[in-house]
């Protein structure tokens, strides 16, 4: 095994957290959050599994007493009860949750539990089941930990070995605290690595036989049209597939020399565009003696090279597992190859009984990519189950291309925060089949830019294709403004996946993990948050023939909102009905959210930026930790990174926006840096002042009255300064988009005869005046209409809103009866 791949473990709790009783063991490990084990013969196991490498933890405040026959374990959330000398049954072992009042006994099921993610998307045509999660509407979750193999002292995973009987089970009683569970059961688990700033960029991938000069080309066309790339990945025609022997193909460690005849100075020329790369990994075939690499594999093996023995692929052998990294891997990584996508779909089997291929794959090249300090650990590969949380990126795997899929991959990506996975990667514009459609391939890219990882890619048929310009021209306009966004949001990103990192927050979450206790945070399973400030609910239908807009349902929690592309104010506190055209997307910012952008739109890459664009939105105080580093190594590890403090003030009638000196090492970033602002939702203000260290100096600032919209800069700072921005005599401007604009909106665009749309204006007053008069020139309009102007009329309500439009029209008509 290498030692590169051996984590650091601390799986034996703290005795004071340990209680025994006959054969049953339980440990406090959180006040909320309690092992259970029972074993035959008393004897427990202290060893690290797959899942939990980290018990030694401070003991929570806890006290154990007798109660009768049973022993009474109390923390400041639950009361354990154990019948002496009994068994793990529902007669002997319950727990209470003090929260919620409720009482679990052994054995109960979860009927309200809140799901996790899944393996894999292939083949997915819309919504699939998911696997159980942490959280749980019950107010407790249970993970069954004892099937897992342990680690030895190597490092190597092997089988317990225990008593028939044995469990290992691990209580969460969190009740509405969703992201606490998420935290703490990382702190018994572990949490994620930081990517590398790269990662989050926009990736190009596409199953095709490529030649070096063709991808090359490729590359230099989304520079031509101004789309910026970080990753450009190399699928399985890198290497040879045409065998000449009884492999398939698929797996492949020699460079395919037909199509790569200089695959050293292809790799030179990627980093050269500042762009990254991986190759495409199938494994599962093992090593063939086509391979350049053969007869060295084989001869560490025991095995004669000239007998052209097939060697099978066995992860579980530690001699196989040797060779496999020092003689297939690293050679290639060291002629420039920056990471592996690891494509395994060949089961759940293993030499080794209960070992899953996959959760090995991923826990042995996570910490492989990493045994040098110039590289971070990371992976992109399927989840492996629980504890695969700790090897980012997933690759979520060959999705349908269908309004059905794509519409399901917001809520399959946040419902994956219930298990901590909070880095799915998915096949943006669809993988295979279905039919291609412009319309569908920009939402799929619109959701991109807001999900965790921008990844176009799919099949290797020729009418299937991701590139942005391979459609029409309004396409490639909105989807290169789309992937432009997404490159400047990286300082947003990269903090959030910092803040990631250090806390197991993921940065992507359902909406019930900020607003447990409102049950419509449960009915929205196509919004929610990004990166703590952002609430994203995505066009995830067609466009409705007669209104020629999509349409998409969200639920605002009660405050102040402001739509993150436009500044428009919008009032929370109800469910909002919204109609877009193909540029529009849903996006808010809730008020005192402070969002940092790169002003550079266009280049390859990812580096800190020399400008900064802070977008901050009134209403309400905020902050935001700005997180940056070299993105790259793992010298952050050591202090090598710099967070710097934006804060947001407002007082009567003043409002103060300020940047702390930053704190760390400021060699990690550009020598001079210009920060511009651009305030949302403020009055013009009386007077301006900005103090730079000590030193009062003038700015340049422009004000739109429109759009309550103040433009501050640039602002010239060094990076150990700080600056104040002081506004005077400005007040919160909370003026949404007026009625006639919303209805100009959703008319304008509408196949509706010229002459109706001028009678509908000219009757407006008297609709607004009495709703039920709209029902004397309704019949000109199909149901699609009606139901558009019907909601830019009453667009934010307090009652559920369908995002099914033959629903939502049923609901109006019966708005209707009512009234009248």
């Amino acid at each position: 095994m290498l030692p590169s791949s051996v984590p650091v473990f601390h799986p034996i709790a703290t005795p004071a957290a340990v209680v025994t009783c006959g054969k049953a063991r339980f440990t406090v490990l959180k006040s909320r959050l309690i092992r259970m084990e029972y074993d035959p013969d008393a004897h427990f196991d202290d060893r690290p599994s797959q899942v939990f490498w980290y018990r030694e933890q401070a003991v929570p405040s806890f006290q154990v007493h007798d109660e009768g026959d049973r022993l009474v374990l109390e923390t400041s959330h639950l009361v354990l009860r154990f019948k002496k000398d009994g068994e793990f049954h529902w007669r002997d072992l319950e727990i209470f949750i003090k929260e919620s009042n409720r009482t679990w006994h052994y054995g109960d099921r979860d009927y309200t539990n809140l799901r996790g993610t899944a393996r894999t998307l292939d083949r997915a045509n819309g919504r699939i089941p998911l696997d159980t999660g942490l959280a749980s509407r019950s107010g407790w979750s249970l993970v069954d930990d004892s099937a897992k193999l342990v680690f030895d002292e190597t490092g190597w995973l092997t089988p317990r070995n225990k008593a028939e009987g044995y469990q290992d089970l691990y209580f969460f009683g969190y009740g509405e605290a969703y992201t606490d569970a998420i935290k703490e059961y990382q702190d018994i688990t572990g949490k994620p690595g930081l990517l590398p700033r790269w990662a989050l960029g926009n990736w190009w991938s596409r199953y095709w036989a490529y030649s070096q000069e063709e991808l090359l080309d490729l590359m230099l066309d989304f520079q031509a049209q101004n789309i910026p790339l970080s990753i450009c990945i190399v699928d399985m025609d890198w290497h040879i597939t045409k065998t000449g022997n009884t492999s398939s193909g698929w797996t492949g460690y020699s460079w395919n020399r037909e199509l790569f005849p200089k695959p050293e100075q292809f790799i030179d020329d990627l980093h050269a565009l500042n762009l990254k790369t991986a190759l495409n990994l199938h494994p599962a075939e093992g090593v063939y003696p086509h391979e350049t690499q053969y007869p060295e594999f084989a001869r560490s093996l025991g095995v004669d090279p000239e007998s052209r023995q097939p060697i099978a692929f066995d992860i579980a052998s530690k001699p196989f597992t040797q060779s496999y990294f020092e003689l297939l891997h690293h050679p290639l990584e060291k002629l420039g190859i920056d990471f592996w996508w690891l494509d395994w779909q060949q089961g759940t089997r293993a030499t080794l009984a209960g070992l899953d291929p996959l959760y090995w794959l991923n826990h042995l090249h996570y910490f492989d990519l990493g045994r040098e300090a110039t590289k971070r650990r990371f992976i992109f590969s399927r989840w492996p189950g629980l504890g695969g949380h700790r090897y980012p990126i997933g690759f979520s795997g060959d999705t349908i291309v269908s309004w059905e899929s794509m519409a399901f991959q917001p809520e399959f990506t946040a419902t994956a925060a219930n298990v901590a996975y909070g880095w799915w990667s998915h096949d943006i514009g669809g993988h295979c089949e279905g039919i291609e459609d412009a319309e569908l391939y920009t939402r799929w890219v619109q959701f991109g830019i807001f999900s965790p990882i921008m990844r176009l890619h799919s099949t290797n048929n020729p009418y299937c294709d991701r590139r942005p310009w391979g459609y029409d021209l309004d396409t490639l306009a909105v989807t290169r403004v789309a992937l432009q966004l997404r490159r400047q949001l990286i300082p947003m990103l990269y903090s959030s996946a910092y803040h990631n990192a250090q806390t197991g927050e993921p940065i992507l979450l359902p909406m019930y993990h900020a607003w447990p206790e409102e049950e419509e945070a449960y009915r929205c399973p196509q919004e929610y948050l990004f990166c703590q400030n952002l609430l994203v609910a995505p066009f995830a239908q067609p466009a409705d023939p007669d209104t020629g807009l999509a349409r998409q349902v969200a639920w605002l929690p009660a405050g102040d909102w402001y739509h993150f592309l436009t500044g428009e104010y919008q009032e929370g506190g109800g469910w909002l009905s919204m109609y877009g055209n193909l540029d529009e997307v849903p996006v808010f910012a809730k008020a005192g959210a402070i969002i940092p952008m790169d002003v550079d739109r266009t280049s390859n890459g990812v580096a800190n930026p020399t400008q900064l664009l802070l977008k901050v939105f009134a209403g309400a105080n905020g902050a935001f930790d700005l997180y940056e580093d070299d993105g790259e190594t793992q010298a952050y590890l050591n202090g090598d990174y710099t967070l710097t403090k934006l804060e947001l003030e407002s007082t009567d009638r003043v409002l103060r926006f300020s940047k702390q000196a930053v704190v760390g090492n400021p060699e990690v970033l550009p020598e001079a840096r210009e920060y511009r602002l651009e305030f949302f939702g403020l009055s013009q203000p009386e007077d301006m002042r900005l103090l730079v260290g000590d030193e009062e100096l003038h700015v340049e600032y422009a004000y739109d009255q429109a759009n309550h919209c103040l433009v501050v800069g640039p602002i010239s700072c060094a990076h150990t300064q700080p600056f104040t921005l002081e506004l005077s005599g400005v007040k919160t401007a909370r003026e949404g988009v007026d009625m006639h604009t919303r209805l100009e909106h959703v008319i304008k665009p509408a196949k509706i005869p010229t002459i109706v749309k001028q009678i509908f204006w000219q009757r407006l007053e008297g609709i607004l005046a009495n709703p039920l008069s709209f029902l004397e020139i309704a019949h000109n309009f199909t149901e699609s209409q009606q139901l558009a102007i019907f909601e830019a009329i009453f667009p934010l309500r307090v009652d559920p809103i369908s995002t099914d439009p033959k629903i939502a029209y049923a609901d109006m008509r019966d708005f209707f009866s009512k009234m009248g």
